[in-house]
This record gives structure tokens, C-alpha cells and sequence, in this order.
């Protein structure tokens, strides 16, 4: 029988050195300023353990000569590691691991990892570890080390080594290791006030400041205990060696608490100045510990999400890592939300589209959240203008891989580690990422009602994507339809017509059908406007009628590729060969990567009708078959009711889920047809990270995107929850292994609407309070919700 405290913790027992860089993955903690890999304090990076603390926004660019010719990228940077401690009883060795037993455990509820560990020397002496570990969600800048020696069978001094290393690089990720991996430069370290340890660093491009101050003290039973304490220092490190007298069987507790800086941080001074201050004057473990609990209480209040089935845990998981990639500390940074949270060096923290599934669950828990990922958009609008200029084009392009600047950071190579040969990569013609963003904008105002959001800078967004795309759109006199050239789909592993001497794809069907959607939306903001703002921007962005009944035009003609009754991923995928499955998989049990098998053979998966995911089932992931139905229809394409049906059997069987979102849409879009499928598809997505479904990839991060996902999948989907017309829409298919769904959502300001969904009856509660009511929709019906109010229908 599972036990309810075992649903809010992740334990590990034992050391398993295979094992180890997902679980230092997913024992991370953080606080959407920083996150610090679950490492443990005396490892270093030795190809077992792989030490990581990652800033939110902090890039550093540099460049590597690969292949004849300079390749630039710009990493999040593995910033100086402020948890190496250790200890030996004076004389001995140090402790470098591993331990002679272990046992971790992460506590979602209070955001705090524990580790139980003995270690015994090569003289036989045993000492007893418990080690507790924080981010602090109060004190952002703040983390803290509390460890607990407790000597089993010897007396005798105690020597305990702290450290701060700012030596360490970004090598976290085998196929990038032909690449600079060093980023950090040492400006200062050495001893500081009051027995403080200090280091500095900086990084090159952009020029940024990083300063740790680090306290470390020791205790017996709450009292100081005397210390003798000598300071070693070289250039980017600076270490501590604390001496105290150990009794046999009497535990000595040692504190390290460490203030991390940089000069970019809001109302900065000197970086390292501002880590001293913070770190003297920090109160003991137990208080920050305390401090640390109590935010975490109030962010699982605001994620109150209750589902009776055995994957809870797993759900909750995925709840505190988004959490601490992040957080209110997260909205003042002017930072986006990397696809492999703050967690791993994985796509070298670059933010993608995969703020798409994580902005729709956080419209509906932290809008203020969401809107400060779509304000870390609007800042690079420029950015994004100027890319459609260089592409010669109108509006705004947004890049597919985004970091500090808003500039297109996609890596033009790649490396085939089945092959060994660095490839063109041609991942930067997603355009889609465009009709992303504006779908995030109009779904975050349809949840909020922010009118001043709208006017600000959504509007603005979205009017300049819509214009990109009307720009983007060739008339084809031929088919007596627009056309969209040369780009890719979220499917990626199509780049080019094998029949083609360039790259990209004609008129794939979800970049059209999501661009004439835009279009539309665009007209809707500037109707949604008050009259003034909309004669403001009107005026501002040149946006004449004439332009404006051109996107009607567009929109309304754009081509959407059909064949045999379904949605074609993209014009000519019918002319592409059946792939000899069952040779592959008998040959290769797992075809993830088909792609690079296939490379790696000399043959292309271009030739194939196999897919990493299908990307034109996207379209009933963003929206209901009936909303589909219709925007096709506004196309002036026939769509009836078996489209979804037939388009996902002809998908299904030709895709090799080589994306962990790939689960995701697949559970979503299965939901009305075959909810045992659907179900199983979740259940995958649960295990992604946490049973390295992938083979490797969890070690390098989270995949933020589809842990976001699985908890929409039970927010939206399996509730059939909606948000258009000024109401919530909800129309519930719970699958059989789902007995009862309740959560709470804040939705146009209201904090307290609560849902709940079994197998007779949807409830809908609205907490009591001086709101408005809210109007809500059953599978057709509309009844109205009033403050204090409780409603149960039936089924």
C-alpha cells in the first residue's frame, strides 16, 4: 500500500555509479535564481559525479574551431561550486567518496535533501553523515550545508575542509567536449571578515561579476565549539580547514552557509561586497531551514493538485523542479525558462519553445509568472525584428533558440556521436516558435483578463508575429493558395526533401494552420484594445487597413497538405518512402534516435515517413478537435469528426517518440479516442526523467517541457478544461486508472476556483471573497459560479 509521506518524497538507497548523474539531476535545488545538482559536497567532476550550480540568465559566449571554421555558442555557465566539504580524522585521508552506504531523500513538501551516509577510512575509523541541504526560497541569494559527523568507533581531532572552486568548466555533456568549456576567469579569493571565505569570478562575453561568501561554522548540541581554522588559496579557489576535537559516539554539527552575487542582479552594487554582508549576518541552518519550509508551503498551496493514482509522487516531482527553475526570484532577472531548467548544461540552457507547455499550466496557478516569461520576450522584440529584416522579411522572427540577447542561438553543427562526423544543422527554421509565443500571449490574457498586459505588450507580440507571417506567405498562382517555405516542424527530424539541394520543408501543416490562427488572433487584440492604445500602436507600427485585409486574405488561404484523408506533416510527405520497421527494430531496440542510426548507416531519415514526433497532432494539443475542425474550415478545407482518428492511426505507428513531448501530445490527443492509450502515453511521460527513459539525457537536465506537461495533462486535459468566451470550459474524460481529479486554479484574478472531476460529477467552488462570479461551461451547458458558492453537476 503506498503511504502518503512516501508521495512527497524521491529516495535512493545506496551508490550507484551509473546511477548517479540522474539522481544528482533530480536531487537538484533551487530557487529560480540559482539551482545546485544533488552532487554530492567532497565529489568533483570525475565522469561518476558532475558538480553544477546554474544562475538563471547567466551566459557567457565564446567560440571553438571546429572542422576549419569558427563555430560560436553562448553557454549557461557552470558557475563556481560552493558545496565542496569533506573531512578525515587529522592525520587520515581525506573523504572523497563513496561511502560505504547511503541514502538519499529529497522532501518536495519542505524543498530540503538529505543524506544518511557511512564512512569508513582505511584505518577502520567509522563515522556516521547525515547532511542537509537548501535553496533558499526565502533568501534567493542564500544555500546552506548542514552536516552532522558523528564518530562510531574513535576520538581525536576532527579536521572538516570547506571550499568555494571557481575552477570548475562546463563539461557536462560528452558532445560538446570538442568545444570551449572554460568560463570562468578568477578576480579574487582568500579569507574575509569574521572567518568569512570569499571568491570572485568573472565571465567574458557578456562581462558579469560573480562573488560567494561563505560562513562556516561548528556546533555540539547547539554550543560553538572551539575551532582552529587555516586558509589555503590559488586562483580561483579558496579552501578552509576547520580542526575541532571529536568525541566517540557525540555528533559535531558543521554549518556552511554560502551568499552567491552578481553584479547583474536587480539594484546591484559590488557584487562581492553585497555576498559578505549576506552571509555574516544569516541566521543558522535551522532558521533558513525554517524560512526555506514555510515558502515552500505557500507554493504548494498555490499547486494544490489531488489525484488518486500511484504516480502522484512522480507528479509532484515535476511541480518543485518547475518550481525551482521558476519563481517570484525568477521575475526581476529578465531570464526565460531554458528547456533543461537551471538543472544540466543540455541545449546549453537556451530557452526554446518548450515555454509553451509550462506557460499553460502557469496561467493558471502563477499568472505573474507567465507574464514575466512573455516580458522576457517583448524585451527581445527588437531582436526578433531584426532577424525578419536579415531574412527580408516584415514583423518579428523569433529565434528558435534563444539566450541572453534574443538572438538566434541555434548551433549551425552538430554532432552524430554513432557516426562522430559534426553535420549542418538546420533546427534555426522552426519558425514556429513565433506562433508560439503568441499563442502563450493570448492564452495568458484569455486566463487573466489582463486588458493592461494586452495593451502594453502582448498586443505589440502578436501584431508583429501575425505580420511575419503574412510577410512570410508566397502567393501560388498554380494552387490558387499561399504558401510558407522553407521551415521545419516541431517533428525536427525532417530538415529537407531528399530531392532538394536546400534546406527546409513546403507548408508544413501545423506552422500554416498555427500561422492563420495567428493572423486572426492579431485582428482580435487590436478589437480586444481601447480605442486610444489601438490608435497608438495602429500608428506606431505603420499597421494600414490596407496590410490588415491582407492577413484576412492570408489566413483565410494559407495551403494545409492533406493525403489519404489526413493532415500531411508537410507538402510532398506522401512522395517519402515506407521505413523497413521491423528490420530496425529487431536491429535496434531502441530507435529514439532514428535519425542518427540512420546518418550513421550513410541513408537519411528525410527518405522516410518516420517521425520524432508528429508534429501536425500538435494542433489538437493547443486546441480541441472541434476548434481544429474549424480553423481548417476557415481554410476552406472539409474537416469532419474522423480527422483526428484517422491522422493519429496513420502517425502512431511511424513515430519513435525521440522527444520527451512527444508523450505528452500523444496522451493528449489520445484522450477522446482511446483512453487506455492515452494513460499509457502519461505514464511514459511521468517516467522520462525519473527512469532516464531517454538513456543519458536526464543526466545533462530536466526535461522541463514534458514535466510541465504531465501536470497539464491532468490540469486541462483530462478535465477538458478550456479558456475562451469569457468562461472556463469543461468537459471531463478521466481514464480508468483515474478515479478522482480536484485541483485549484486562479483564473481572472480569483485565487480560490476549486475543480473537482470523478466518474458522475463535475464540482466547481468558487472561495469566498469580493470577486466577480465566474461563468463556466459543462459540455454545452453555462451556469454561473458566485463567490462562496458550490456547484455539482452531474454527469
Amino acid at each position: 500500500m503506498r503511504r502518503p509521506a512516501e508521495d512527497w518524497q524521491l529516495a535512493y538507497e545506496g551508490f550507484d555509479p551509473a546511477a548517479e548523474g540522474v539522481r544528482e539531476t533530480l536531487c537538484a535545488v533551487g530557487n529560480g535564481y540559482l539551482v545546485t545538482r544533488g552532487a554530492a559536497p567532497e565529489s568533483t567532476a570525475d565522469g561518476v559525479h558532475y558538480p553544477g550550480t546554474y544562475l538563471a540568465g547567466c551566459y557567457d559566449r565564446t567560440a571553438t574551431a571546429v572542422g576549419g571554421r569558427q563555430v560560436e555558442n553562448e553557454d549557461l555557465v557552470n558557475c563556481p561550486n560552493w558545496l565542496p566539504l569533506t573531512f578525515r580524522p587529522a592525520g587520515g585521508t581525506w573523504f572523497t567518496g563513496p561511502p560505504a552506504a547511503q541514502r538519499l531523500v529529497l522532501d518536495l513538501r519542505r524543498g530540503v535533501l538529505t543524506r544518511h551516509a557511512l564512512v569508513e577510512d582505511g584505518e577502520g575509523r567509522r563515522t556516521r553523515l547525515v547532511q542537509r541541504r537548501i535553496a533558499s526560497q526565502a533568501r534567493p541569494h542564500l544555500v546552506a550545508l548542514e552536516t552532522e559527523l558523528l564518530p562510531e568507533n574513535w576520538s581525536g581531532p576532527l579536521e572538516v575542509r570547506s571550499a568555494l572552486d571557481g575552477t570548475v568548466t562546463n563539461s557536462g555533456v560528452a558532445r560538446y567536449h570538442g568545444l570551449t568549456r572554460h568560463h570562468l576567469h578568477p578576480v579574487e579569493q582568500g579569507a574575509g571578515p569574521d572567518g568569512l571565505l570569499l571568491l570572485e569570478v568573472a565571465t567574458a562575453d557578456p562581462p558579469r561579476r560573480i562573488a560567494l561568501a561563505a560562513r562556516t561554522r561548528a556546533h555540539r548540541a547547539g554550543a560553538p565549539v572551539p575551532v582552529v581554522t587555516a586558509v589555503h588559496t590559488e586562483p580561483g579557489r579558496a579552501a578552509q580547514i576547520l580542526t575541532v576535537g571529536a568525541e566517540q559516539g557525540v555528533p559535531v554539527t558543521v554549518e556552511k552557509t554560502v551568499a552567491v552575487c552578481t553584479d547583474r542582479d536587480p539594484a546591484a552594487g559590488d557584487p562581492l561586497h553585497a555576498a559578505t554582508v549576506l552571509a555574516a549576518s544569516a541566521g543558522d541552518f535551522g532558521q533558513l531551514a525554517d524560512e526555506h519550509a514555510l515558502r515552500w508551503a505557500e507554493l504548494w498551496r498555490r499547486c494544490r493538485i489531488e489525484a488518486d493514482f500511484d504516480g502522484i509522487g512522480t507528479l509532484r516531482l515535476h511541480l518543485f523542479h518547475l518550481l525551482q527553475t521558476y519563481s517570484e526570484h525568477s521575475v526581476g532577472l529578465d531570464v526565460g525558462i531554458p528547456a533543461r531548467g537551471l538543472h544540466g548544461e543540455a541545449y546549453r540552457g537556451h530557452v526554446f519553445w518548450d515555454e509553451l507547455f509550462v506557460l499553460q499550466l502557469l496561467d493558471l496557478r502563477f499568472p505573474e509568472l507567465a507574464r514575466a516569461v512573455l516580458d522576457y520576450r517583448h524585451r527581445r522584440l527588437g531582436a526578433a525584428r531584426s532577424a525578419a529584416r536579415e531574412a527580408g522579411l516584415r514583423g518579428a522572427m523569433y529565434p528558435w533558440q534563444s539566450g541572453s540577447e534574443g538572438r538566434e542561438e541555434s548551433q549551425r553543427l552538430h554532432l552524430n556521436p554513432m557516426s562522430g562526423r559534426w553535420l549542418p544543422d538546420h533546427s534555426h527554421l522552426q519558425r514556429h516558435v513565433g506562433s508560439a509565443v503568441a499563442y502563450n500571449v493570448w492564452q495568458y490574457y484569455q486566463a487573466t483578463g489582463d486588458r493592461g498586459f494586452l495593451a502594453d505588450t502582448g498586443a505589440e507580440m502578436l501584431l508583429e508575429i501575425a505580420r511575419f507571417w503574412s510577410s512570410a506567405a508566397e502567393w501560388n498562382p498554380a494552387r490558387g493558395r499561399y504558401s510558407i517555405r522553407g521551415v521545419l516542424g516541431p517533428d525536427e527530424y525532417h530538415d529537407a526533401y531528399p530531392w532538394a539541394d536546400r534546406p527546409g520543408l513546403d507548408d508544413n501543416a501545423y506552422t500554416n494552420v498555427l500561422a492563420s490562427w495567428v493572423l486572426a488572433r492579431g485582428l482580435d487584440a487590436l478589437d480586444a484594445l481601447p480605442g486610444r492604445r489601438r490608435d497608438e500602436l495602429l500608428e506606431r507600427l505603420d499597421l494600414d487597413r490596407a496590410e490588415r485585409d491582407r492577413w484576412q486574405e492570408v489566413g483565410r488561404r494559407l495551403h494545409v497538405p492533406f493525403h489519404d484523408g489526413v493532415l500531411s506533416q508537410f507538402e510532398g510527405y506522401e512522395r517519402l518512402a515506407e521505413l523497413d520497421w521491423e528490420r530496425y527494430r529487431r536491429h535496434y531496440p531502441d530507435l529514439r534516435r532514428l535519425d542518427r542510426i540512420l546518418e550513421a548507416e550513410g541513408d537519411t531519415v528525410n527518405r522516410y515517413k518516420a517521425s520524432k514526433q508528429a508534429d501536425a497532432l500538435m494542433l489538437f494539443q493547443l486546441f480541441s478537435a472541434r476548434e481544429v475542425r474549424g480553423l481548417l474550415r476557415r481554410l476552406g478545407y472539409p474537416a469532419g469528426e474522423e480527422l483526428l482518428r484517422r491522422t493519429v492511426r496513420h502517425y502512431l505507428p511511424r513515430t519513435v517518440h525521440g522527444s520527451t513531448l512527444s508523450a505528452v501530445v500523444h496522451a493528449w490527443v489520445l484522450t477522446r479516442s482511446d483512453r487506455r492509450a492515452s494513460w499509457r502515453f502519461f505514464r511514459d511521460a511521468l517516467a522520462a526523467d525519473r527512469e532516464d527513459l531517454q538513456g543519458g539525457t536526464t543526466a545533462e537536465g530536466i526535461h522541463l517541457g514534458a514535466m510541465a506537461g504531465t501536470v497539464d495533462l491532468l490540469q486541462r486535459c483530462y478535465t477538458g478544461l478550456e479558456i475562451r468566451e469569457d468562461a472556463l470550459w469543461l468537459d471531463p474524460r478521466l481514464p480508468s486508472a483515474l478515479g478522482r481529479l480536484e485541483l485549484d486554479l486562479h483564473y481572472r484574478g480569483h485565487r480560490g476556483v476549486t475543480v473537482a472531476v470523478d466518474r458522475r460529477t463535475v464540482t466547481v467552488s468558487l472561495r469566498e471573497g469580493r470577486e466577480e462570479p465566474i461563468r463556466v461551461r459543462l459540455r454545452g451547458s453555462c451556469f454561473t459560479v458566485h463567490p462562496g458558492e458550490r456547484r455539482v453537476l452531474s454527469l
